[in-house]
């Protein structure tokens, strides 16, 4: 049903003797096209657009005076293949289909686009409209008339401008519905991987920045697995300062941030921070329950085989890893017969090998005896001649004039038994930021370590244990 062609209806637009019908569009002082925001109006209905019968006593009854009218003739059948609304309206065998004039009714802002769009119907281009802005006004109207032809040719020339920050958010606030529509999802996935891209380092940027941005554009932060952050108790700071900046209802936030839960991964967040949500209103009291719970169960299971079908299972990503700049690790403490603690370490193989000749990667951190500590893995040789070696080491972060007494045992798990074995062990006082460890945690080269036959190595991942008790 669509009239597409090379060289279109042009000169029949407007043109009384190619035309069956008198358009008259009556046009409203209402404000700017509305940007929707997807969570706040899911249910997005389109605006009353029906064209009427002109001169009807309802219609002057349901309806304020016009500002301005304006009068197009139209060809009916033109109008009609290439919009279902148009379809609907010249085909529905109602009293008004019957009529030579029709009203439609939008506003002032819309006026614009709205005319673009009706040349577009007989034209199939859109000559005048170059700027971002007015392409994306007219695709609002094309969507508001179901004109899907132009939606599909705003969204090409869209698609071949650069995207900009203020491109990419005015695309997010578009409505929702039109986010969704299939000529559009081109542009919507673009946008969102600008923005992911763009804030992929969100430490970089002032807080004020992140605090204005959409909800919507948030969400899609929240759903990339590649932000530059040390930990998810980073990601749920930034969440939760962002949604007390724009919802200050506390039942309004609360019913905003369990929307967002299934994108934060809460399975990767520290006990500490798990244990203040416990405690806070952030959520309702069986949201945060189940949140914290379904985390603390998925960090318990150590089978990777049972974790990824917990993944696989679940249908929001917060069992999904993100690419952390600080490996994740899992951490058992104890406050009898002394304050103790067992932290859990694990490395690919492919991690292990970036780290060849000289680099060095973290843990995040955790806490013992008030203070925080954190695990250094790297590569290092003692002396120019010497192999290159695999070491491991416990950096404490001791603050103020306390000084702490740490006994600590680093092991590792061995084929064939898979049990953990001790490889080294030590005392240290800390008295402020030190690090202390082994240089050459397996007694073997690097070669032999990261061999195929490495015995260190199962199902391509390195299990290292940390065992610390403080002593007084």
């Amino acid at each position: 049903m669509d009239l597409d062609s090379d060289c279109g209806f042009g000169f029949a637009f407007n043109n009384v003797h190619f035309s069956d019908r008198l358009l008259r569009i009556e046009i409203t002082n209402g404000g700017e096209i509305t940007n929707v925001d997807p969570l706040q109006d899911r249910k997005r209905r389109r605006k009353d657009v029906n064209a009427r019968a002109v001169g009807g006593e309802n219609e002057k009854e349901c309806n304020p005076p016009a500002s301005r009218v304006t009068e197009l003739h139209i060809s009916s059948p033109i109008l009609a293949a290439k919009s279902p609304f148009f379809y609907k309206l010249f085909c529905n065998g109602m009293f008004e289909s019957e009529q030579n004039h029709v009203t439609l009714r939008i506003e002032a802002s819309e006026e614009a686009p709205v005319m673009e769009l009706l040349n577009f119907m007989y034209t199939n281009s859109l000559s005048s409209v170059t700027e971002v802005p007015a392409l994306l006004r007219v695709l609002i109207a094309a969507d508001k008339f179901e004109v899907a032809s132009c939606m599909k040719y705003c969204t090409r020339l869209l698609l071949n401008r650069p995207m900009t920050l203020p491109y990419a958010l005015f695309i997010l606030r578009l409505p929702w519905t039109l986010l969704l529509a299939e000529f559009v999802k081109p542009l919507t996935i673009a946008a969102r991987h600008f923005l992911v891209m763009h804030y992929q380092d969100i430490n970089k940027f002032p807080p004020e920045e992140l605090m204005a941005l959409p909800l919507l554009g948030i969400m899609m932060l929240l759903t990339s697995n590649d932000l530059m952050i040390t930990s998810e108790d980073i990601v749920y700071d930034v969440v939760l300062k962002w949604a007390k900046t724009n919802y200050s209802v506390l039942e309004e936030r609360q019913g905003i941030l369990r929307r967002l839960a299934r994108y934060i991964r809460f399975p990767y967040m520290t006990c500490p921070r798990l244990k203040k949500i416990l405690t806070s209103d952030d959520f309702e009291p069986s949201v945060a329950y189940k949140l914290v719970l379904e985390a603390l169960f998925f960090k318990a299971e150590t089978s990777l085989h049972h974790r990824a079908a917990i993944t696989a299972a679940s249908h929001g990503q917060r069992f999904i890893e993100r690419a952390y700049t600080d490996r994740p690790i899992k951490t058992v403490e104890f406050e009898v017969p002394h304050r103790q603690c067992i932290v859990y370490l694990d490395l690919t193989r492919k991690e292990c090998n970036a780290l060849y000749p000289s680099n060095r990667i973290y843990s995040q951190k955790f806490h013992l005896g008030g203070q925080e500590f954190l695990l250094s893995a790297c590569c290092n040789k003692e002396q120019p001649n010497r192999f290159h070696q695999f070491g491991l080491f416990l950096k404490a972060q001791v603050k103020g004039s306390v000084s702490l007494t740490v006994d600590y045992q680093f092991s590792a798990r061995w084929k064939p038994t898979q049990e953990f074995v001790i490889r080294s062990r030590g005392r240290y006082k800390f008295t402020g930021d030190e690090s202390v460890g082994f240089r050459d945690l397996f007694g073997t080269s690097w070669a032999s370590f990261i061999g195929e036959d490495s015995p260190y190595f199962i199902n391509e991942v390195l299990h290292l244990r940390a065992e610390l008790s403080i002593r007084l």
